[in-house]
């Protein structure tokens, strides 16, 4: 019999990222796998084979007996026997029979711990910068290609964009020992504009710190329903400062993902850009129902972010694929690099905004309809139960132009 290993979320990450070698055997229905597949910086080799079909087709009356007798007649030519094999399902338990079988087949097996729903929930915290009177913390959902951040100093932290789950927040910034700091107090949540492809948890990590959580007005109103939010919220306005230890974030309205969106620069370092600018592309301006009209917004926007400081360090709010991340796993670039890598932005400055709304309206990748509701969750005009909300943030964040990784076989 050969090893059989149990890889939690974080086990499987590190190997996503230092582009370890394995197999996926993945055991959820077709539907399910379509959705939502593991992606590595690299092309991951897997094969789809629902477990009750094993069980019906193996032919025997023991489950993992019936399991064996499927992989040994049928996934036999498919299986490696050079690197492990991945089991995989929805939450873990009919993956553990599957790798025990692979196990008693001489195969080096692995399970996921909690299945595909714990790593959808999975979350990890990386450090951009901790000197002694500024700290960020990039904090990603590695599932979702979802990206938020702390901000530090004196003490005090601000959060930008907050996922929906509050523990890498509350957990983090409770027993943080920074420098002279001993945890950290949130003294602000800010969203960079209302969300499409994941559900909030801005206004509830307000709560829960007694802070005020800051949202462009354009962005509280649901752009398609044209209904105004019932979430309880301050206004963000273009220049507006929000302190923080010695150093401020500064807003800058810049339109075009959404009417609302900001970024937010501190000084000549940092640059938080929401849904505008990611490492190798820009943002869709079309989740609003609206590309033609907001295309040119967006090309404007851009173009003026394209004026700051070349050195400044540019940190997104999503990423498309892991292989954008730097050797530390951090995704981050200063806008002079991307300037050189980041398609958008290179069809930009050559082919100005006539050119570039060209290449924005034909790059538009396909539109998920439960992106309306959950912009609906955002604005507190729906009140999904848990298991519904975790539905309707199945699968990768397509906030990004397509067009950028056609060649590269990433998010479309």
């Amino acid at each position: 019999m050969a090893e059989r290993e149990i890889w939690s979320a974080a086990d499987l990450l590190a190997r996503l990222e230092h582009r370890g070698k394995f197999f996926i055997l993945d055991v959820r229905n077709r539907e399910e796998f379509e959705r939502v597949r593991l992606e590595g910086r690299t092309p991951l080799p897997a094969v789809n084979v629902p477990y009750f079909e094993m069980l019906e087709l193996g032919g025997k009356d023991d489950m993992l007996d019936s399991v064996i007798a499927y992989m040994e007649r049928e996934l036999a030519s498919q299986l490696p026997r050079d690197q492990p094999i991945l089991a995989v399902c929805a939450k873990g338990d009919t993956s553990d029979y599957v790798a025990q079988g692979l196990s008693r087949l001489g195969y080096a097996s692995a399970t996921l711990k909690g299945g595909m729903k714990v790593w959808s929930e999975h979350y990890s915290a990386r450090t951009v910068v901790e000197d002694a009177d500024l700290a960020i913390y990039q904090i990603s959902r590695p599932a979702r290609g979802c990206l938020s951040y702390i901000v530090a100093g004196a003490g005090k932290a601000i959060v930008i964009d907050a996922l929906r789950h509050l523990h890498p927040y509350l957990d983090l910034a409770r027993n943080l020992d920074w420098v002279h700091s001993r945890g950290l107090e949130i003294t602000a949540v800010i969203d960079t504009h209302g969300h499409a492809d994941h559900i909030s948890g801005g206004t509830a990590l307000a709560a829960a710190a007694g802070a005020p959580y800051y949202l462009h007005p354009f962005d509280a109103i649901h752009p398609t329903d044209v209904l105004p939010a019932t979430i309880a919220y301050n206004f963000i306005s273009d220049g507006q400062a929000f302190p923080i230890g010695r150093h401020e974030l500064k807003a800058l309205h810049i339109p075009g993902h959404t009417l609302g969106l900001v970024a937010l620069r501190l000084g000549d370092r940092y640059l938080f850009t929401g849904d505008s600018i990611f490492i190798r592309s820009v943002a869709r301006p079309d989740l609003g129902g609206k590309a033609e009209a907001w295309a040119p917004l967006h090309a404007r926007s851009l173009r003026r972010l394209l004026t700051l400081p070349g050195g400044i360090t540019v940190l997104p709010g999503h990423f498309s694929t892991l292989d954008e991340a730097d050797d530390s796993g951090r995704f981050a670039g200063t806008l002079d690099d991307l300037k050189k890598r980041n398609e958008g932005l290179q069809v930009l400055q050559r082919e100005g905004e006539a050119g570039f709304i060209r290449y924005l309206l034909e790059s538009l990748p396909r539109f998920n309809p439960d992106y309306l509701d959950i912009k609906r969750v955002n604005a507190g005009l729906l009140k999904p139960a848990e298991e519904d909300a975790a539905t309707l943030e199945l699968g990768k964040n397509v906030c990004a132009l397509s067009q950028a990784y056609t060649a590269t076989g990433g998010a479309s």
